[in-house]
């Protein structure tokens, strides 16, 4: 009837059940680990961003630097080098490389500034950067290889010197360089032919010098009196290379020519 079923509570207006929910059951407190992890999840999220920032700010700057403003930097260094003022070098270097990680001759110039500064540690390292942009670069490995002489480190030199010749077989100086090494670290019969090398292709007062002073090394005095002729023709005026001769001569038994080299050097040297 119709008076009867208007008292009936109509299905959408039922009262709420009073059954626990599933999220409720589930609630439990935050404590504080919880909140220190979320924190620290947020600390290296924003961490991350910052450093994704600066990276591409960095990058940036890399691809917008203008390659004028590096040779600029690079032709100031160079000026400064000349003018003997290494540390102002070397800043100016510095920031080339900052504007050009792959300048070979910043490079270069930066380890010659710090030779300057007698550093021979830093200009090391620098030529060393330089071989690895250019491994080969012969000069850059020559160059090296002299420090390391200098260093009395003989077997750096000699790999160095080797690997300028790989690279450049023609190169007298680095034969010359080998040759002292080798001679130096008490093989001067092995260094005979790298210094004879060195005159065949440079036949400078000094490759024919050091080849003499190898040659009277093994007493072998007539082929270091061949080449002191040769370095008193081209230099006579250098007060070394009479001494030099007249130790041949006096070891040849000629006396009266020791005497004669020896007064000409003393008087070359303002005794």
């Amino acid at each position: 009837m119709p008076g009867h079923l208007k008292n009936q509570p109509r299905k959408s207006e039922a009262a709420p059940s009073i059954t626990p929910s599933s999220d409720a059951a589930k609630w439990v407190p935050v404590t504080a680990e919880d909140m220190a992890r979320v924190r620290n999840r947020q600390i290296l999220r924003w961490s991350g961003v910052a450093v994704l920032v600066v990276l591409v700010v960095w990058f940036a700057y890399k691809l917008t630097a203008d390659p004028q403003q590096a040779r600029q930097s690079y032709d100031a260094g160079v000026r400064l080098f000349k003018g003997t003022k290494y540390q102002q070098a070397i800043l100016n270097f510095d920031r080339t490389i900052d504007l050009d990680s792959r300048n070979v001759e910043a490079y270069r110039m930066r380890a010659r500034a710090h030779l300057g500064e007698g550093d021979r540690d830093a200009a090391i390292m620098d030529f060393t950067s330089a071989i690895k942009l250019a491994p080969k670069d012969a000069g850059a490995l020559l160059e090296r290889g002299m420090i390391y002489m200098d260093k009395k480190d003989y077997a750096k030199t000699i790999a160095d010197a080797t690997r300028a010749l790989t690279a450049n077989p023609q190169l007298a100086q680095a034969y010359n360089l080998r040759a002292t090494a080798i001679r130096a670290n008490g093989d001067a019969a092995a260094s005979l032919a790298d210094f004879t090398r060195a005159v065949e292709f440079d036949g400078s007062l000094d490759n024919y010098f050091q080849r003499a002073a190898t040659y009277q090394q093994l007493n072998q005095h007539e082929l270091a009196l061949a080449d002191l002729d040769r370095v008193v023709e081209m230099a006579p005026d250098q007060p070394p290379v009479y001494f030099a001769r007249a130790r041949s001569k006096t070891a040849l038994g000629d006396a009266a020519g020791a005497k004669a080299d020896f007064q000409k050097g003393r008087q070359l040297d303002g005794w």
